[in-house]
């Protein structure tokens, strides 16, 4: 694994198995987070993802599994080393009265007894600018929110207004780069014109769904016995323009054709630099602009961007 492949994953994946297409149980989700968190490249995950409607299951499903001190039903292991569960929970309901079930969630989890883990961001969607600053008088200061941006204004539109509404404050936009049908999947162009906005407006962004796979290529959209077929974004594809863009300031034209790029070789990944072909930058700012930029993003399966560098010859 080179250098650029370490600071590029480093805390890159969201573990979101309880959505689609993987739609796992929480008893199953609960226990891949846990066995990741203890993996060969735990350095690549961060946090688990989890519906604030479904985070009493978390606890009921999870809290065994989490660091801590347990000494119930026989089994009693002492807090190792790993820190508590990071969550990102998605407001899947009232945003007052999911904020009440998060203040519950984390005040119980900061027990060792308990299971060691606290929600320190939110999810949730917008539908217009103005509810930004009406989420934001809510939401507390040490929670870190995303908005994801509305697929009609990422979709041939234009995501500049959601993401200067979010300008100034410690918000990310959110961007939906796919789904289990091809219809899901944005174009490059409304990527790019996405992280154009998130650059000019100074605001760091995450992305979710359809990023899988390292590199754009088709792909199969779900794990059914005949699932449908559409190209998927990659994320080298994603983060490396997203770094270009920030870094090197590289105009939308060329941000869409690093979208478009479906040659894995075209990629800088050395232990020196990152970019693609002739475009490249240091790994000081490639780690810059993982932390304060393109800060991630959410996938059903930890397994397959793993397997996949693996099979590119990047780990």
């Amino acid at each position: 694994m080179t250098k650029a492949i370490e600071t590029l994953m480093d805390g890159l994946i969201d573990y979101a198995g309880l959505f689609p297409p993987s739609k796992l149980a929480m008893q199953q989700a609960v226990e891949n987070y846990a066995k990741y968190t203890r993996s060969e490249h735990a350095g690549f995950l961060s946090r688990f993802i989890c519906p604030v409607t479904k985070l009493m299951d978390l606890t009921e499903h999870g809290a065994m599994l989490m660091p801590g001190t347990y000494a119930t039903s026989g089994y009693r292991e002492m807090a190792d080393d790993l820190p508590g569960w990071s969550v990102s929970a998605i407001i899947d309901a009232d945003l007052d009265e999911c904020l009440d079930v998060i203040a519950e969630f984390n005040e119980h989890h900061r027990h060792e007894d308990h299971g060691l883990a606290r929600v320190d961001a939110i999810e949730m969607r917008i539908d217009s600018p103005s509810d930004v600053d009406d989420a934001l008088d809510l939401i507390p200061e040490e929670i870190s929110p995303s908005f994801e941006i509305p697929k009609a204004a990422i979709f041939s539109g234009d995501p500049r207004g959601y993401v200067a509404a979010l300008a100034g404050n410690d918000a990310l936009a959110k961007i939906r780069c796919g789904g289990i049908t091809p219809d899901l999947f944005p174009a490059p162009a409304d990527i790019a014109r996405f992280i154009h906005a998130c650059h000019a407006a100074d605001v760091p962004f995450k992305a979710t769904a359809g990023l899988h796979h390292p590199v754009r290529a088709e792909q199969n959209l779900t794990y059914d016995d005949n699932p449908p077929r559409g190209v998927m974004h990659g994320f080298l594809n994603v983060f490396l323009a997203a770094a270009l863009v920030r870094v090197a300031g590289i105009d939308e034209p060329m941000t869409v054709r690093i979208l478009e790029e479906t040659d894995p070789k075209a990629f800088v990944l050395t232990d020196t630099d990152a970019g693609w072909r002739d475009h490249t930058i240091n790994l000081t700012e490639l780690a810059r602009v993982r932390e304060s930029f393109a800060t991630g993003y959410g996938s059903c399966s930890f397994t397959e961007p793993i397997d996949d560098l693996r099979h590119l010859g990047l780990l």
